[in-house]
Parts: C-alpha cells; structure tokens; sequence
C-alpha cells in the first residue's frame, strides 16, 4: 500500500495562515474610532430605535457641516480683502517733489515772426506786422518745438523772487527743466538720489517761493484754438519722486494776488495683486523709459504710443527716440488724444501700483499784498504796486506734521483662516478632526486589502501530484 509522503501544508492552509490577519467589524471600528456618535449607531445585533435617533442625528450634524464648510470654501474663492490704516510717527520724512508750470506756455516778447508763423494753429495768432506773412517768410526753416518751447516759455530766473527751504535760502538752480503739456516747467526737490528732508512739520519748515507771473508776456487772444488758456496763474502738482509729473490732470492752481498754504500728509499705500486685487507687481515688465512703474508714467507711455501710431511723431513732453512733432500735426495729435480718451480702459489699462506713495492736500489762501507792504514790494523789486498785485504770488508747502498714513490691503480670509473655520465646524458638528479622517481611510485600507486577498484564495489552484515513488 502506497503512501504519499504528508506535506506540510497544502496550498490553501499556508496561504490562509500567511495572509489572513485579524479585522475588526464595523462595530469594532466604531466603537474604536474617535468620530462622534457613530459607536451609537453601528452597534451588535438588531437595529432599534435609539440606534435610529443616533443615525439621524449623526446625518443632520453631517450636513450642517457640510454646508458650513462649503460656505468656507466659496468665501476663500472669493478673494476677499481689507482695508487697514494706520497713523506712524518719524523723526524726519523725505519732502515731496514739487512741478510748477505757468499757465501761458509761449513768451510774446520771446517768439520771433517765425514762431508765429509756425505755431498759427496752436496760438491763433496774427502776424506781428501789418503787411503779413511776406514771401520770402514762406522760407522760414523747419520749426525745432523743443528748442521753442525753451527759448520762449517762462525762465525760471526771471519768475522767482525768493526762495527758502525749511529756513535756508534756495534758487534756480535747485530746480531742474521738466516738460509738460504746459510746455517748459520746474520741478524741485525731483531728484531721488539727492532729496531733500524736513525734520519738523508746520508752516516754515517746507518750501516758500515767491513768483512773478509776468502776466505782460501773456498771449493775446485773437480766436480760441484747443490750446487757449485764458487763466492767469501757475499749475502744481506735488508727486513722489519715482513718478513723472501729470499736471495738466493732476495739478491744481494758484492764482496771483494771493499767498496759499499747502499742509500735505504722506499717504504709503500697499494693494494686493490678483486674485485678491488688481494692483500692479514690480516684478512685472517696466514701462520703456521710466525707472518705475507708475500710474502717470503709464499714461504718458499710452498717449506716446497713440500719437506715435497716428501720426509718427511726439510731443515735447512725451518719452521717446520718436521725432517730435511740428506745429502742422498738432490737429492730428489732438484727435489720437481724444480718441484715447474716449476709448475704455483696455485700450491703455494702467493698474494700481502694489507700493504707492501720493500726497493729501489742504489749501487756504490769503491776499497779497497787504496795503502795508505794498510799498515796500515795490521799492523792492522795482514794479509798481498794481503789477505786484497782479502777478506776484507766494507758495508755501509744508508737512502738516511728521506723521505718514499707511493704507494697507490684506487678506480677509486665507488658507490657515479657511482651515480653522472648517476644523472648528467639524469639530462642533461631527466632533472628527484629522486623524479622524486618517483612521476612516486607514479601515476601508485594511476593508480593500482583506477582500482581495480573499478574492485571491478563491480561485482554484492547479493539482500538483507529487512525484512517483519507487520501491526497492
């Protein structure tokens, strides 16, 4: 009788005591698992009342954290912001940098019978003697605006009559040339590297100029052309070192026969890019020609490009290697501006920088001169007492004190607030927190395991007969 030798173990016993491991039931799980209320419900034996009340108990909390977290999730998508001010003190603050154009861009005295042959369209003057234009002036050469508006435009020199900065005497030669749509004007303090500083805030601690308007070297008026102004006085505006000046939009005048008072307070103001604003990155592309980007610089950039495209030159005032353009396209060069400034913004959108410092501003004004020092004014600067009312003016700008503003956007809601709104939401409706969620995962881990390896073990393996035994 033949005997096959006993093996070990077959197939099926080795594989069952290699893979099978221990598993808790839903009910073992339950009551071992840190989630709130479900040891209630999934519980030995039949299914009774109280394991329903718990059931649906643990289903509403469910949904209401459900819907509380998504409530969460759609406030955080929304990007929202806001807006904090806050008031700091400094021992001294930078002066801010200060343009000043006359209102009258051309000189009468100044402009030769060239000139006005040249510049007809934008003065809408007549010529200079009484016979006209005489054919050999038809010969006049090519008009160079630039060196017009130099030659003829207000001389610094000849319009201030005093200066003093924070009690110390300053001149023309503090200030530098800058063109505008105004023609030739005068920034001072717009050097960055070099500026200025006030170290006490209050009237007589900043800049005091006194002007001469000169009011006799005003255009007449004959007709009315776009560039016709028919005020007297100067346009200011005070900007940040790191922009040009925009003044023909963002200045404000000053009118002879008056001395006015400008307390400025600095305004640092912080944007936030997208999504939570529309502010302007410094790491972004700079605008050709500028140092940084800016506001008015980007507007500047826009019209140069339209006027470029229109009518292949520049103005004055606009940046560029462009020619500049004579006086026979001005009408081309005011239709390019006005469409660009009927068009939307896409056409030149210009964001907000994210860093921005501007300047708040209140004016008062008094008269000049006084009856007292009408007199002396005029022994002074050798002008009748009518001319001095008529053209003279004084400017006084200064820190109302040494204090900044700074507006700041932030963030009303990011990723650390969204995940405490939803931990605290599932930890008040559902009482689960993290590691809840891990040990739910790690028991349909262990659930999937033990099902495939039982779907393994069902499969018929093939017979292996052992191999023949031979008797001696």
């Amino acid at each position: 009788k033949l005997s096959l030798p006993k093996q070990d173990g077959d197939t099926e016993s080795l594989i069952e005591e290699s893979c099978a491991r221990p598993v808790k039931d839903l009910a073992g799980f339950a009551n071992s698992c840190s989630l709130h209320g479900i040891n209630h419900i999934f519980v030995s034996g039949r299914l009774g009342i109280r394991q329903t009340l718990w059931a649906l108990a643990f289903v509403a909390s469910l949904a209401l954290f459900l819907y509380q977290a998504a409530k969460c999730a759609i406030s955080y998508l929304e990007h929202p912001h806001v807006t904090a001010l806050n008031e700091e003190a400094s021992p001294e603050m930078v002066f801010p940098a200060v343009t000043i154009c006359n209102i009258n861009r051309f000189r009468f005295s100044a402009l030769t019978d060239a000139d006005i042959y040249h510049l007809a369209n934008l003065t809408g003057l007549p010529p200079k003697n009484k016979d006209g234009h005489r054919p050999t002036d038809l010969e006049y050469p090519a008009p160079d605006m630039q060196d017009i508006f130099n030659r003829t435009g207000h001389q610094l020199e000849e319009m201030l009559m005093s200066c003093n900065f924070s009690g110390q005497n300053c001149s023309v030669d503090d200030f530098s040339v800058v063109y505008t749509r105004y023609g030739k004007c005068y920034t001072f303090n717009g050097n960055k590297n070099t500026s200025r500083k006030t170290k006490q805030g209050g009237m007589g601690n900043g800049l005091e100029v006194m002007l001469d308007i000169q009011q006799d070297e005003y255009l007449p008026i004959w007709r009315e052309t776009n560039e016709t102004s028919l005020e007297a006085g100067i346009r200011v505006q005070i900007h940040s070192q790191d922009e040009p000046p925009y003044i023909h939009q963002l200045g404000f005048g000053v009118s002879p026969g008056f001395q006015t008072f400008v307390s400025c307070q600095e305004q640092r103001l912080t944007y936030l890019p997208q999504p939570w604003g529309n502010c302007r990155s410094t790491s972004e592309q700079m605008i050709p020609g500028y140092d940084k980007y800016s506001v008015s610089a980007c507007r500047l950039h826009c019209e140069t490009r339209e006027v470029v495209r229109e009518c292949n030159c520049r103005m004055v005032h606009m940046p560029g290697t462009a020619d500049i353009c004579p006086p026979s396209k001005i009408k081309c060069v005011d239709k390019a501006l006005a469409l660009l400034q009927k068009s939307t913004g896409d056409t030149c959108p210009c964001e907000i920088p994210c860093n921005l410092t501007r300047y708040g501003k209140e004016l008062s004004m008094v008269k000049i001169p006084s009856k007292g020092s009408a007199r002396y004014l005029s022994r002074k600067y050798d002008k009748t007492e009518d001319y001095i009312r008529d053209n003279f003016l004084v400017l006084d700008i200064f820190f109302e004190a040494l204090n900044y503003e700074t507006i700041e956007q932030k963030k009303a809601y990011d990723v650390a607030g969204l995940l405490g709104d939803i931990g605290g939401q599932m930890g008040l409706f559902i009482g689960a927190s993290i590691l809840t969620i891990l040990e739910i995962l790690d028991y349909i881990y262990e659930v999937r395991l033990i099902l495939f390896f039982k779907h393994s073990i069902s499969v018929p393996q093939p017979l292996v007969m052992p191999p023949p035994v031979h008797l001696e």
